[in-house]
Formats: C-alpha cells, sequence, structure tokens
C-alpha cells in the first residue's frame, strides 16, 4: 500500500468518525429537546407537590427506540441542560430551574432518567421485540422512575414509605399505564415500519 493511499484510507476513517459523532449529538439532542416538550406539558396537583407530566413518556418511548448507550446519553444531556438552567423541565411551584429543580421535590424522578432509559432499551433489545415485550420493558423502566421519585421525596420531606407512595406513586399509575402502552404501540409500530422498508432498526 503506498503512503497516498494511506492517506487516503485515514482521511476516510476520520470523516466516517466525524460523521457518526455528528449523528450522534444529533440524536441526542433531537432526544432531549423531545423530553424537554414533554416536560412542559405539565398538571400541578394540589395534594402532592409532583406534578403530572409527560416526561416520563419521553423516556419510555426512547428506551424503546434508542440504543442503551444513547437513550442514557440523551438523558444525561437532558438533566444537564436543566442543571445550568435551561427551562427543560415541568414547571413547580417550588423550584423554578437549575439545580434546584434537580433538588426538589421531583428530583427522585429526574436523576432516575438515564437508568431507567437504559434499563428500558436493553430489556428491549433482549426480548421478542413484540409488543407484550414492549410493554414489559416500558413498565420495569416505569416503576424505577417511581420508586426513585417515591424514596427521593420520603429522604427529602422525612414522610413515611405509606405517605411517600400515596403523594409519589398512586396517583400516577393510570397515566403511567397508559404513557407504558402509548410507548409500546409506537416502537412496535416504528419497528415493523423499518422492517417492511428494510431499513435499519431504531436508533443503534
Amino acid at each position: 500500500m503506498s503512503r497516498a493511499q494511506a492517506a487516503q484510507i485515514e482521511t476516510f476513517a476520520a470523516a466516517s468518525a466525524s460523521h457518526a459523532w455528528l449523528k450522534s449529538a444529533a440524536i441526542v439532542l433531537a432526544g432531549s429537546a423531545l423530553a424537554a416538550i414533554c416536560a412542559r406539558v405539565s398538571i400541578p396537583l394540589y395534594f402532592t407537590p409532583v406534578p403530572l407530566s409527560l416526561a416520563p413518556f419521553a423516556v419510555l418511548l426512547l428506551g424503546l427506540l434508542w440504543s442503551p448507550r444513547m437513550a442514557a446519553a440523551t438523558f444525561v444531556a437532558y438533566l444537564t441542560e436543566g442543571a445550568i438552567g435551561l427551562p427543560v423541565f415541568a414547571p413547580s411551584a417550588l423550584a423554578t430551574s437549575g439545580l434546584a429543580h434537580l433538588f426538589g421535590p421531583t428530583g427522585g424522578y429526574l436523576l432516575s432518567y438515564p437508568l431507567a432509559a437504559m434499563l428500558i432499551s436493553y430489556l428491549w433489545r433482549r426480548s421478542g421485540r413484540n409488543f407484550a415485550a414492549a410493554l414489559i420493558s416500558a413498565a420495569v423502566g416505569d416503576l424505577v422512575i417511581l420508586a426513585s421519585g417515591a424514596l427521593w421525596l420520603a429522604a427529602l420531606a422525612h414522610f413515611t414509605a405509606r405517605t411517600a407512595s400515596a403523594l409519589a406513586v398512586l396517583p400516577f399509575l393510570p397515566g403511567d399505564a397508559l404513557k407504558i402502552t402509548a410507548a409500546a404501540a409506537i416502537a412496535v409500530g416504528t419497528l415493523r415500519l423499518c422492517r417492511a422498508t428494510h431499513s435499519s432498526t431504531p436508533v443503534e
């Protein structure tokens, strides 16, 4: 192999690596933007400091669509954006933005997002990738989010486990069941579309 050919190969490899990095960055930013939009769809509840938000839906959906690595990176980016003060978190009467929000009543939910999304993706990709598997994978991730939120709130406000569950878990179960079902349906539909068009599976 001549020096010119070696240089061409090195140039091509560098260009391919740069393209892959830019693609990954674009996917992460698009995912964090979706999470921010979902989080802003929020309804405050008078009996709990935790609002009803669509943010967990973004975690469930992207966990099913993204690879474990990309899913986790997306929500690390989302938390970073919120920590530096960008308005990506659900509105709250107790904490407006930034680190104050991350360490507020909903901090447990937020901090669990990267782990929950990665776990959902891991389970889904090692399943038969049917609707039932999508439901189970999303449900496990949702339980991680709810449990983290309840434990955080209990520690923060010195609530008993029963009180924390009543404020941070039980009110959200019906809505989360709908989010799980919707995310599973979209993921399975996307996978079938990819297979029908002979394209690659959702983001690796």
